[in-house]
């Protein structure tokens, strides 16, 4: 078993994956806006292999592009079939190579979800989990009823609600969950009596309403993954937010995984992106923040968090004033812009350079005046 992490390993692992078949592609896509995946796609199918894609019949904002997607793939003699419109959506991502080696993605086929957010993918060959891969595929494909016939292998909405419900029960010690928004109540009130029972539980994403449950954001890199660890020994991966929709209405996929090198790793970014502490009573609490020069200062979180407020309400004209520049530009260039991959990534790059350029000045200009009773100089920066 192989775990790819998201944005740091990118997309080779899976244009790997598709150059490795000799035989089949399959492969399930929700979002796609990766020509680098579709060329490859193409090149497997020009090569001989047989490429089948399952294209869902919608997403949000997005059919058109599916149905440009579906037109393209046809013409380049791959076998398409669109999902059917019986769930509120079809948002499971995986691959099949050669019927022989799975992956299950967190993630969409988009630059977005690849280049800038955190997300996972579990790589196997188990054969139970790859039959049951081919099981689904050639359902959905079909537009027929799936039976799922392993519990570890989560199906949205087929076993999901019992599989993950059952996996949350089982820990006894710790939770360490990613979820974009765990709203479900049900699973809220298993996650409460949980912390009753005594289990740590660790939420990096949103939950709705007065949970109880220790929560933070995903600070630095956007969330997309639904990833839950149970008691540093097994852990799910998948597509499925603990949302009632996401349970009962979609199709999603996920893995409930034991290997122990894929969960230490698992733990081991989980734990780098719990960065900020809340601190005890009587207790300071601080955070890591690198200077200019390369010189790591440990700032109060007081500190930071006033620095926050602050930064952000100065930010708001500039916001105001960015908004209006990309209006004239979009005036003046005309509205496909919009539509223009390259132009868009343009902007951001040069709003995102002016910001970062701002604030390393304000950091230099600050530099000097920190005061030794607030601020520890690190001599060796962390990487």
């Amino acid at each position: 078993m192989k775990l790819i992490i998201e944005p740091t390993d990118g997309v080779a692992p899976l244009l790997d994956a598709i150059k490795s078949a000799k035989r089949r592609v399959d492969i399930a896509v929700f979002r796609f806006d990766r020509t680098d995946v579709e060329t490859a796609l193409k090149s497997a199918a020009a090569r001989g292999v047989k490429v089948t894609a399952l294209i869902a019949f919608n997403n949000r904002g997005g059919e058109q592009r599916l149905r440009k997607l579906e037109l393209r793939c046809l013409a380049a003699g791959i076998t398409v079939a669109r999902t059917s419109d019986d769930l509120i959506r079809y948002h499971d991502k995986f691959i099949l190579i050669d019927r022989r080696i799975l992956y299950v993605l967190s993630f969409n086929f988009t630059h977005l979800d690849i280049d800038h957010s955190r997300g996972f993918a579990v790589v196997t060959t188990h054969a139970p989990w790859v039959r049951e891969a081919s099981r689904l595929f050639r359902a959905d494909c079909t537009r027929t009823k799936y039976v799922p016939k392993s519990d570890t292998f989560v199906v949205s909405p087929a076993n999901a609600r019992k599989s993950l419900d059952a996996f949350l029960k089982g820990a006894k010690t710790q939770l360490l969950i990613y979820d974009p928004k765990i709203s479900d109540k049900e699973i809220l009130r298993t996650l409460q009596a949980r912390v009753k029972a005594g289990v740590e539980i660790k939420v990096i994403g949103s939950v709705s309403g007065r949970s109880g449950l220790d929560v933070q954001k995903l600070a630095g890199t956007r969330l997309h993954t639904r990833t839950i660890i149970s008691d540093r020994r097994q852990a799910f991966v998948g597509s499925q937010s603990l949302r009632t929709a996401e349970l009962n209405s979609r199709r999603e996929l996920g893995l409930i995984i034991q290997d122990a090198k894929a969960v230490k790793k698992l733990i081991e970014i989980f734990e780098s992106d719990w960065v900020v502490k809340s601190p005890k009573k009587g207790e300071a609490a601080s955070a890591d923040v690198k200077t200019p020069a390369g010189e790591v200062v440990a700032v109060s979180a007081k500190d930071a968090a006033k620095a926050v407020q602050i930064i952000t309400k100065e930010l708001d004209p500039l916001t105001v004033s960015v908004k209006k520049a990309v209006r004239i530009a979009v005036a003046k260039a005309g509205e496909d812009v919009l539509h223009d991959k390259d132009s868009k990534d343009t902007m951001k790059k040069v709003v995102k350079a002016a910001v970062k350029e701002a604030v390393k000045e304000a950091v230099h200009d600050a530099q000097d005046a920190l005061d030794v009773k607030d601020a520890k100089v690190v001599k060796d920066a962390k990487a």
